[in-house]
């Protein structure tokens, strides 16, 4: 049995502690251990790869908009292998360099290998049996697959799998109305696919603000067939490799028949508890088997630690980024220092992008009450820029606390959403997390982040904002 000071499962943002670790102590001695490429979720299937995708995507649908601004321009030829052609190149990059570095770095045993633990501290990795003072778990997740009848033996895609992809399917339906679902029914759309997303939720992106979702899917359905309380039943091969969806019209009590030459499956992420079998070694998990920790990251046997998707919350590169510095300050430096996720943000790179951050006002009303939150809400359109781009409906919403002006949350839809965003995330790690900065600084004019600033000044109550909202946009009236 070889033993180590330090055992990491993933080579993605549990990776990150390991320098750190070796600063410290050059003569440490850790075990890195990952099943795929090195690099992690991001690098190599996830955050990295789509967005090298979406990226033409979105000159795409800037090219076509140009129209509207006077300006003739031809899209000729779009050449979908060269798009996919260059991402897998830059990630192969990526993926050899790390790889490279592992596999002569002196203070670090690399195994691309499946692990299991055997009891607490110890794993089977391939054919050896290994043991470690201290692990750290950042196993990550896998695509969710539903139980549907004849999906498996019709075949789909995942966001794993469709990056291997060398020809265009003619069309694509998308099973899921989440963010992936959005951003790669956007991508394939943009490619010149024949789009379908079938969402089993009422609302189109669940997880966001019910006007912001309802924009998006009005603007989405520009280009693609967006079908939400809709249960898909069974699938069924077609001919000439045509796959058979059946699927069942909640709204409507009807049955949908479609046919696709693929199927995306964008239902969600599942954890890799069942191979990596955490009961072993004592490590509690919830009852969708993620990993439970403590709120300094700790799982319920001590000095194991989990981090990004493996303890379930909140499935994003950054969060798990950290998550990452939190673990080696509690682990290593043996500090106590709580996880905050009180600003979590994100972003969906569809189009129209979205980014949002805090609260939802469902949960503000609730926790605060009618009379003690503020809505802001600016439409990109009553700005010097966003006339200039010739935006129609977008905006951004900002919720605070009524007298203190606490930003609780804020979500925007429109271009340039994720980076918007960051201005307010940044005030809400201040002492204060007060919107003053905002409204009290400058902001250049004419610029799109005046948006932002004319949202915190634009405050009305719950009930005043909603019918404001009523009144200016579009797709809600």
């Amino acid at each position: 049995m070889r033993e180590y000071d330090v055992i990491a499962i993933g080579s993605g943002s549990a990776a990150n502690i390991l320098d750190s670790m070796i600063e410290r102590n050059p003569e440490i001695k850790i075990a890195l251990i990952d099943k795929d490429e090195p690099g992690g979720i991001c690098l190599t299937r996830g955050c990295i790869p789509s967005k090298m995708l979406l990226y033409p995507a979105e000159l795409i649908r800037m090219m076509e908009k140009a129209a509207e601004l006077g300006i003739e321009a031809q899209i000729r030829h779009i050449d979908f292998r060269r798009i996919m052609g260059r991402m897998r190149a830059s990630i192969a990059e990526d993926i050899e360099k790390i790889g490279g570095g592992l596999d002569h770095h002196p203070n670090i045993d690399y195994y691309q290998e499946i692990a299991e633990f055997l009891g607490p501290y110890t794993l089977q990795v391939g054919g050896e049996t290994i043991k470690g003072d201290m692990i750290l778990l950042g196993t990550g997740s896998k695509p969710l697959i539903p139980a549907v009848k004849g999906l498996r033996e019709a075949g789909y895609l995942t966001s794993d799998t469709l990056l291997e992809l060398v020809d265009l399917p003619e069309n694509v339906a998308i099973l899921g109305g989440g963010y992936i679902a959005a951003e790669y029914g956007h991508f394939f759309s943009a490619m010149g696919s024949r789009v379908t997303i079938i969402g089993l939720n009422p609302q189109f992106l669940p997880d966001e603000e019910p006007e912001i979702s309802a924009l998006a899917k009005k603007e989405m359905s520009k280009y693609m067939t967006i079908l939400t309380n809709c249960e898909v039943q069974e699938v069924k091969k077609g001919e000439r490799r045509k796959k058979e969806i059946i699927a069942w019209d909640k709204t409507q009590g009807k049955e949908i028949n479609l046919a696709a030459g693929e199927i995306l499956v964008a239902a969600g992420r599942a954890p890799n508890t069942d191979i990596l079998h955490p009961e072993r070694a004592g490590i509690r998990t919830d009852e969708n088997g993620w990993m439970e920790v403590n709120e300094y990251l700790e799982t319920s046997q001590p000095n194991i630690w989990a981090l990004g998707d493996a303890n379930g919350k909140y499935p994003f590169k950054h969060k798990a980024n950290y998550e990452s510095i939190l673990v080696f300050y509690n682990a290593v430096m043996k500090k106590r220092i709580k996880a905050d996720y009180h600003a979590v943000p994100h972003a969906i790179f569809s189009y129209p992008e979205i980014a949002g951050v805090g609260m939802k006002e469902k949960e503000a009303l609730s926790r605060y009450g009618e009379k003690g939150i503020l809505i802001g809400l600016q439409r990109f359109q009553d700005t010097g820029k966003g006339q200039a781009m010739d935006l129609k409906d977008f905006f951004v919403k900002v919720i605070l606390q009524t007298g203190n002006y606490k930003i609780l949350g804020a979500h925007i839809i429109g271009p340039q959403a994720s980076v918007l965003i960051q201005e307010i995330v940044t005030l809400m790690y201040t002492p204060e997390q007060s919107c003053r900065p905002i409204t009290e600084g400058m902001h250049i004019h004419p610029a799109l982040s005046e948006v932002v600033e004319r949202a915190f000044q634009s405050l009305l109550s719950p009930g005043r904002y909603h019918h404001v909202l009523m009144d200016s946009l579009n797709p809600l009236r």
